[in-house]
């Protein structure tokens, strides 16, 4: 059974600390937020101790065959695009590798004749030599498909549903693939039957009432600890930011909101671990490292080429499914971005600033022998 099989029309199904994690997302006032601050701390010490792991993501492609909304990458917006070669990903990824990351996630808009599994296998196993740990976020794959990628050195998959809100969901996808909903929601257990050792969830917080949204993750978190427990589960929490096309959130989460989110997630889920992006201020995201994240994203670029400069002779745009080249002007520019960030600071710097928080940044946290009983 899958978890999309327990969807009562607008209901998701039930998990055991449904009572507590509602009364965590109600509005609280300083005190009793200072009190969930306080106990989702020592809790993440109990589980996780003084530690947290940091990334970073690779952009492949900026290639898309959807429309969505509220996307920078979405198939019509007029943007310079680029797919990487799998020379191009190691150039990007050596890069990485010389900042000090062992722990990469590669990134790609959604188009099949550009981001096939093939074509990520092959990028994959181009940077095998550089990180014990490679997650992907691509379009959800059939379970045989995500098996060749596991085959080539994958060890974790990245999707998020974006909204968990059907009707939310319809208005915002409005043609491709993508506008599955149900096909979407089913990619975590697809990803677990191929193999993979981490699964990341997350809703893209702005596109639907936060509170909503954050009751249906849990109940998809607590379907994924269940039934797919071999697995180590993540959850995102990502805010929308500015990007091409000019989306406006129609339901923009406060800071103190995405706090309390944290809190809630950490106190309800202990074991699970809680990812921060770039997309957040600087001074925010040191906030919110002791209220339960486990895993940040440091000196981060969302185009593909965006670390090194790699493929730019190639940009181009797409209008009505054909290459057009970049204008004059636009002919030494960078590929497309999917979204603003707002932590620019270099990883090094980002890593002096978890230490003078009190923590250990970990860059890495896996190496393949450890469960390979052949190299044992």
């Amino acid at each position: 059974m899958a978890f999309s099989d327990n969807l009562a029309e607008r209901n998701f199904p039930f998990f055991r600390e449904q009572t507590r994690f509602r009364s965590l997302l109600e509005p609280k006032s300083a005190p009793e937020l200072e009190a969930m601050a306080q106990e989702a701390q020592n809790l993440t010490a109990q589980f996780f101790g003084k530690t947290v792991r940091l990334f970073a993501p690779l952009y492949l492609s900026n290639e898309c065959v959807n429309v969505c909304r509220y996307c920078g990458f979405s198939r019509t917006n007029s943007i310079l695009r680029l797919t990487l070669s799998p020379e191009e990903v190691e150039r990007e990824a050596r890069c990485l590798a010389e900042q000090g990351f062992r722990s990469i996630l590669l990134v790609a808009g959604e188009h099949p004749k550009w981001v096939t599994p093939g074509y990520v296998a092959s990028s994959i196993r181009s940077i095998r030599p550089y990180f014990p740990s490679i997650s992907i976020e691509i379009a959800p794959l059939e379970t045989v498909e995500y098996q060749e990628i596991v085959d080539a050195g994958a060890e974790g998959l990245v999707v998020y549903q974006e909204t968990y809100l059907p009707e939310a969901y319809s208005s915002l996808h409005l043609s491709g693939p993508k506008r599955d909903f149900v096909w979407r929601l089913q990619a975590p257990e697809r990803a677990y039957r191929a193999g993979f050792r981490r699964i990341g969830i997350g809703a893209l917080l702005g596109l639907a009432p936060w509170r909503q949204d954050a009751f249906a993750l849990a109940a998809h978190a607590a379907w994924l600890l269940k039934h797919a427990w071999r697995s180590y589960l993540t959850i995102s929490l990502p805010r929308l930011r500015p990007s091409a096309g000019g989306f406006s959130p129609e339901h923009p989460v406060s800071d103190r909101e995405l706090a309390q989110l944290h809190c809630a997630l950490r106190i309800t889920f202990p074991q699970v671990g809680l990812v921060l992006s770039t997309r957040e201020a600087p001074s925010l995201r040191d906030r919110l490292i002791p209220l339960g994240v486990t895993m940040v994203s440091a000196g981060s670029r969302t185009d593909p080429g965006g670390y090194t400069g790699a493929g730019r002779e190639r940009l181009h745009r797409t209008v009505r499914g054909h290459e057009e080249p970049p204008d004059r002007e636009e002919s030494t520019a960078a590929a497309t971005e999917q979204f603003t960030l707002s932590d620019e600071r270099p990883p090094y710097v980002i890593a002096d600033r978890i230490r003078q928080l009190g923590y250990e940044p970990v860059w890495k946290d896996w190496e393949e022998c450890l469960t390979n009983a052949s190299s044992v």
